[in-house]
């Protein structure tokens, strides 16, 4: 711990009275003289001690306390955030074995339909070439049936001057 020394009168040539501990609440007085300010320690006594020794912060007595509860509160948040982070971690490891699965998925459909479209396409083509087929069949038999139809011999019509 440390101490300043209090002094009753201004200056290094007097006697000791007392002694302040680091930390230790005191009062200012608006007396200043030189390097030297008046003040009255937690004690009540009266003296004068080096100005470059007193501040207005609060001291580590009264600080540590204050810095131990925000460390143990930021180490549950810390605690809070690493559980959700391992958590995270584990969604994000399914979702991407979700992502990769319907990946596989996806391209064995993509295969299938184009399977389906190219079957789909041949069955179209077969029924137009059969469609072709059909109505070439039935204009060549046409066309036969024409030609037949001209070279057979005409039946011979009789004639109007004979009595029957």
């Amino acid at each position: 711990m440390m101490y300043s020394p209090i002094s009753m009168v201004v200056g290094t040539d007097y006697r000791i009275l007392g002694s302040v501990e680091a930390g230790q609440p005191i009062t200012l007085l608006d007396n200043t003289q030189g390097d030297y300010t008046q003040i009255i320690d937690h004690k009540g006594r009266e003296g004068w001690v080096l100005s470059s020794l007193v501040t207005d912060k609060p001291s580590f007595r009264v600080r540590f306390p204050e810095m131990e509860a925000q460390l143990r509160e930021t180490n549950e948040q810390l605690n809070k955030v690493s559980l959700s982070t391992d958590n995270n971690e584990e969604y994000l490891k399914l979702a991407n074995d979700k992502i990769a699965e319907l990946t596989t998925a996806l391209a064995q459909a993509t295969t299938e339909r184009d399977e389906a479209q190219s079957k789909i396409s041949q069955v179209v083509d077969d029924q137009r070439y059969e469609l072709w087929q059909q109505g070439g069949l039935i204009g060549g038999l046409g066309a036969l049936i024409g030609i037949i139809l001209v070279y057979l011999p005409r039946p011979q019509r009789r004639k109007k001057n004979r009595w029957m």
